[in-house]
């Protein structure tokens, strides 16, 4: 019989309305027991069998169980009424039942053993709680139902007990009445009547007698351009280092003027020796007289006057200044004719022909009395020592120039680069100063020109990280692609120069650390990389760029600037060897980002960033 009645406890054996029955029908459930031949069955289901355990431990989860829930919930009366009238009929119910049960009950305690501890315990739990309740006032319920209604009306009793309302309420007051603490410091007291600070009566915009004066109007202030574009047109060639001995700037002019009439051409030369161009080379020193400074600020171009009796040197600056240094007039000699009013500036003169940096320089190849000067600000200027004037040769104010060089020999039509990456055909013998032509390059910058020295058609440009190799002849103003892309460069570009005397080699300065050199001789689909030279060319934000150029009377050699310790110059080997390094000792203190050599002679002239220029000569 228990085998089913035990799957039932065991599924429903958790359910609140089945142990609420089981409670109020004991006794229904004992005689249950009491069927034929189930003595046995009995005495296992309470005492030994494995349902036996799981039945009580479950009703004493549920009474527990039903305690704490009802602790935290207090019911209405209306739901006390409705609970009590459930349970009345409940309970009518299970006394039908009961009278059945102990009619059959009587009939078989002798077959039946029923162990007597467990039914006294059951009763005197029920009897327990029904002593502790009156039954007048909870006779509908159920004996767990009063003892649960009895601890519910402790626990409002022992809250009641500890006046939480009532200490709330103070605790209320007492935040209510606790104010800020005053500060230590006192505050000091106005003086109503007391004298201020003196002011003036300029300030109080008050008249002297004590009458108010009225509001000067505001007007507009205009802000002026750090670097206002110069008039167009030719400038005079005016000093701006020299306000007197106007006598002697004319000397110098014409002194110039006639020495660039007799300077020798450069012609086809045989290279000399590597030995005899390193003994050449160490005979070249720098003393005090050989430094001096040019410009002011940074030195952004130099150029030396192919002069072969006469030392003149031209650099070029970041303010736009052109400056000229007479190292003949500066040398200390023994007293001549020459230096009879010699003082620490002579031989210097410093011009203002652009608003910008002067980034290229050049003396003319065909008439060395002019020098030409190329700046951001967007023009080109040639000046001439005959006229002392600076000729403006191009201007476009809506772009601003980065490089130049010259087309032909005799100077007369050029090629200029922008910053935007455009190229623009200049001829000079064509009145006024624009362009003959603009070409939409491939490129997005161009930092520097340069034209081949032997089939002038050939020019090639420095980009970001490309550096293209055009032909003059095919430039089309929509867009032009160039001969040749040398795309080996990983970051930015500063320069790439054709060698001077054949053109057969081309070096590049770029970021990444390295010069490179590639074979020229053959301009066709590929230029081959010949040499790579691991050299330092991170100058950084304050020091102008390096830009390695060739020596003009050594086309194997190029000569680039050192950021090592102690500062120097130094010379390579398009194989990649050093050949020489140029040092000054406490003449030369700082880096020589911009040099030049003279084209005849052993001169070497390099520029630093403050506007010095240091000379190395025999």
């Amino acid at each position: 019989m228990f085998t089913g009645f035990s799957s039932f406890l065991s599924l429903a054996v958790f359910g609140r309305n089945f142990w609420r029955e089981i409670a109020s029908h004991w006794d229904l459930l004992l005689s249950s027991c009491g069927e034929e031949g189930s003595h046995c069955q009995a005495r296992w289901f309470f005492q030994g069998g494995a349902e036996a355990p799981l039945f009580f431990k479950a009703r004493y989860w549920h009474q527990q169980h039903q305690k704490s829930r009802d602790q935290r919930r207090i019911l209405t009366p209306k739901m006390e009424a409705t609970s009590s009238k459930t349970e009345s009929t409940l309970q009518k119910s299970s006394l039908d039942v009961c009278t059945e049960s102990n009619k059959r009950q009587h009939k078989s305690t002798s077959d039946t053993v029923i162990p007597s501890v467990d039914m006294e315990s059951i009763q005197n739990l029920d009897s327990d709680e029904d002593t502790t309740l009156g039954l007048d006032e909870f006779s509908g319920l159920s004996p767990y139902e009063r003892k649960r209604l009895k601890n519910i009306s402790e626990n409002a009793n022992f809250f009641a007990s500890l006046q939480l309302s009532a200490s709330a309420a103070r605790l209320r007051e007492m935040i209510k009445k606790r104010q800020p603490p005053e500060s230590k410091r006192k505050m000091p007291k106005k003086r109503e009547n007391g004298t201020g600070c003196r002011r003036s009566m300029r300030l109080l915009k008050v008249d002297p007698s004590g009458v108010s004066l009225p509001a000067t109007p505001t007007q507009p202030t205009l802000i002026a351009d750090e670097n206002p574009l110069l008039p167009p047109g030719p400038l005079e060639m005016t000093p701006e280092n020299r306000d007197d001995d106007n006598d002697l700037f004319k000397g110098f002019l014409q002194t110039w003027a006639e020495v660039s009439k007799t300077s020798i051409k450069n012609t086809e030369k045989e290279l000399s020796s590597i030995k005899n161009y390193k003994a050449n080379l160490n005979g070249m020193v720098i003393n005090e007289d050989t430094v001096h400074k040019v410009t002011k600020g940074p030195i952004l171009s130099v150029a030396l006057h192919p002069s072969e009796i006469r030392t003149l040197v031209a650099a070029g600056a970041k303010s736009g200044q052109v400056g000229l240094w007479d190292l003949f007039l500066s040398i200390s000699l023994p007293s001549t004719l020459f230096q009879t009013h010699q003082s620490e500036e002579d031989g210097i003169y410093v011009f203002q022909p652009h608003s910008q940096p002067v980034s290229c320089l050049y003396f003319s190849p065909a008439n060395p009395a002019h020098i030409l000067s190329l700046s951001y600000d967007g023009t080109l200027r040639c000046g001439d020592f005959s006229r002392a004037i600076f000729e403006e040769v191009c201007r476009d104010e809506r772009s601003s120039f980065s490089s130049f060089d010259f087309l032909g020999e005799d100077a007369s039509t050029l090629i200029v680069g922008h910053w935007n990456g455009n190229i623009s055909l200049v001829d000079r013998r064509t009145p006024g100063t624009s362009y003959e032509k603009l070409i939409n390059s491939s490129l997005r910058k161009i930092r520097t020109v340069h034209v081949h020295p032997v089939h002038r058609q050939y020019f090639i440009t420095a980009g970001l990280r490309d550096t293209h190799i055009y032909d003059a002849r095919h430039l089309n103003p929509r867009g032009s692609q160039p001969l040749i892309s040398l795309t080996e460069h990983t970051k930015s570009i500063a320069s790439a120069y054709f060698s001077p005397l054949t053109g057969n080699r081309i070096v590049t300065t770029c970021a990444d650390c390295k010069l490179r050199i590639f074979d020229s001789s053959c301009i066709s689909s590929q230029i081959p990389l010949l040499t790579t030279i691991r050299h330092n060319t991170l100058t950084g934000r304050w020091l102008t760029r390096f830009q390695a150029v060739w020596d003009p009377k050594q086309e194997d050699c190029v000569i680039v600037g050192s950021m090592a310790h102690p500062r120097r110059v130094e010379i390579f080997h398009e194989t990649g060897k050093q050949v020489h390094s140029f040092f000054g000792g406490e003449c030369l203190v700082s880096v020589c980002s911009i040099n030049a050599m003279h084209p005849t002679r052993y001169i070497m002239a390099g520029g630093n960033s403050s506007g010095k220029i240091h000379v190395f000569m025999n």
